[in-house]
């Protein structure tokens, strides 16, 4: 589909003039990020730990939490960790294990089946832990919406300690501590961490108020890697305190004493990590997140929860093959979904797009997310567990699909999610019909005459003629990119193409040497997907491309080079 340009309102004069000493086209890029403080500036650009780090104590409950985790501790009662089956989920549940451990308590882990049990707590959970005598149960990235399942415990003398990060609902459950920075009453300074941003925080104020010297120097940082995995993987926004975590969990990544996940990168291709290519945020979105949400997609989280755990080399390598074995149905199973929504209808003429089948809840997220990227159109797809239907959501800018939840709440026996992500299960067979009634008007009310062409976010325009090294080192100042901190897409006008070329296999790419006019030089670009555009240009021609900046490094040679976005011919 063709593209919107959308160009960012250039920096005014003033804030240049209170800027002066940074090249224009970093200070754009950092004003269109929010960042127009210089203490703003010089916590993005140069993160520090012991700085940029907030206190755990600013949750009013942590106190309150910490103190009940070493009483647990000290009594021997049994602690339950009550995670949930995606990468975040799976991460925050393995970060609390490896402290308690720490600790020495007695404790277990449980993560709900996805498809089986639904997102979490739920009666059949809550009864186990009745059974099993749990004192005290930490859920981590779920739980704030568990009213009635967190009473039912605290009837049966269990407390229950919840850390999330999922909007506040109209009521909160009676937990002995809560700590989520979206609850209103909160007041922490950071508002978008990840579940397993939260429970990290939870092990820092543990970690805090130890006095026997339970804690190795150096422990807090060592759970970082699972910090910067939970984050990215579950597309929380790349600023403020994430980028300080996700910056320290990267080096932490690259330096993981954990004999699963180092596994996992070596057998996934990231690894082994040298100097010119470390594991960064792009690997983890794209490689190790996916892999590891494959586990809790088609079968079981325990599967990648066992895997982050395990110190057994031997047994890493299974959980390693199985985990790929679950990540390539994951894929074929997804592929297959959207083949047969195609099927279905032509959806190019509508607001909202709607399919319903009997398809594996697990992966109807990722198909419905897929189609939503294809169309430029918010998507809903409706699997089937048992008897119930659950569907799940993907959303454009345009339109928030949890406000549109909440519209129908009525016909949901449970929901959540985020603006663009959200999901439910319905009650019964009849609440789809008027579902669908009540979303596609809730869509043309609020989409109806709008265009809705995929609209690409550009930074700045950019001068061929500046692009050299200096520049581009400015430029890497800005990883680790990622949500709210996206890799600088650039607007470059009226390039002459000097030659071109299809590379790759079946030439579906597009290889070009672009100048301007008056330059000597040309730069390289590639445009992954283009191929077909070789029979509509020529050497001579003219263009604007929407590109990229790339390191290019083969064979000991370094060079940059244009990665084509988009690109229109004159």
């Amino acid at each position: 589909m063709k593209k919107r340009w959308i160009l960012k309102e250039p920096v005014s004069l003033a804030l240049k003039k209170q800027f002066g000493e940074i090249q224009p086209l970093i200070l754009q890029l950092l004003i269109n990020r929010g960042l127009d403080m210089q203490k703003k500036i010089d916590e993005f650009l140069q993160p520090e730990y012991g700085q940029d780090i907030l206190d755990p104590f600013l949750f009013p409950d942590m106190e309150k939490a910490v103190a009940r985790i070493y009483e647990a501790v000290k009594k021997k009662q049994r602690i339950y960790i009550y995670g949930d089956y995606d990468a975040d989920g799976v991460t925050s549940t393995v970060l609390l294990a490896n402290v308690l451990q720490a600790m020495g308590a007695k404790y277990d882990v449980y993560i709900p089946h996805r498809e089986k049990e639904g997102y979490g707590l739920n009666d059949k959970a809550v009864k186990y832990l009745i059974r099993r005598k749990a004192k005290l149960i930490i859920t981590v990235d779920c739980g704030i919406s568990n009213v009635a399942e967190i009473e039912t415990l605290k009837k049966k003398g269990i407390d229950v300690i919840t850390t999330d990060h999922h909007t506040e609902p109209s009521q909160l459950p009676n937990s002995y501590a809560i700590i989520n920075p979206k609850v209103k009453s909160c007041n922490y300074p950071y508002y978008d961490l990840a579940g397993v941003g939260v429970a990290f925080k939870l092990a820092q104020g543990i970690i805090a108020r130890d006095k026997n010297n339970i804690f190795s120097a150096g422990f807090e940082k060592w759970l970082l890697d699972l910090v910067a995995i939970g984050t990215v993987t579950d597309m929380m926004p790349l600023v403020g305190e994430n980028r300080t975590m996700l910056k320290f969990g990267l080096i932490v990544l690259n330096k993981t004493k954990r004999a699963g996940l180092k596994l996992l990168a070596e057998k996934s291709g990231v690894w082994p990590v040298t100097e010119e290519e470390l594991i960064n945020s792009e690997n983890i979105g794209f490689v190790l997140g996916p892999r590891l949400n494959a586990a809790g997609r088609m079968d079981h989280a325990n599967l990648a929860y066992e895997l982050l755990i395990t110190e057994d080399l031997k047994e890493a390598h299974k959980l390693v093959d199985n985990l790929e074995k679950s990540n390539n149905k994951r894929q074929q199973v997804v592929d297959k979904i959207i083949e047969e929504i195609n099927s279905q209808d032509d959806y190019s003429k509508k607001n909202f797009i709607l399919a319903v089948g009997k398809w594996p809840v697990g992966v109807i997220g990722l198909a419905s997310g897929k189609i939503k990227d294809k169309t430029n159109r918010p998507t809903v797809v409706i699997g089937k567990a048992g008897t119930k239907l659950i569907g799940s959501g993907r959303s454009i800018p345009e339109f928030n699909i949890i406000e549109a939840f909440v519209k129908c709440a009525d016909l949901f026996s449970v929901y959540g999610g985020h603006a663009g992500a959200a999901g439910f299960t319905l009650k019964n067979k009849k609440a789809l019909a008027e579902f669908e009634k009540r979303i596609s008007q809730l869509a043309e009310d609020s989409l109806g005459g709008k265009d809705l062409s995929p609209r690409l976010d550009i930074e700045s325009e950019l001068n061929l003629e500046d692009l050299d090294w200096e520049l581009f080192d400015q430029i890497e100042q800005f990883q680790p990119f990622g949500m709210a901190n996206s890799k600088p897409i650039f607007l470059v006008k009226n390039l002459v193409v000097e030659s071109l070329r299809t590379v790759g296999n079946g030439n579906k790419h597009l290889k070009l040497f672009l100048r301007h006019e008056k330059m000597v030089r040309s730069f390289e670009a590639i445009g992954f997907g283009f191929g077909e555009l070789i029979d509509k240009m020529k050497g001579g021609d003219r263009v604007d491309v929407a590109c990229e900046i790339n390191l290019n490094q083969y064979n000991g040679s370094r060079k940059l080079e244009l990665k084509i976005v988009d690109l229109n011919i004159i």
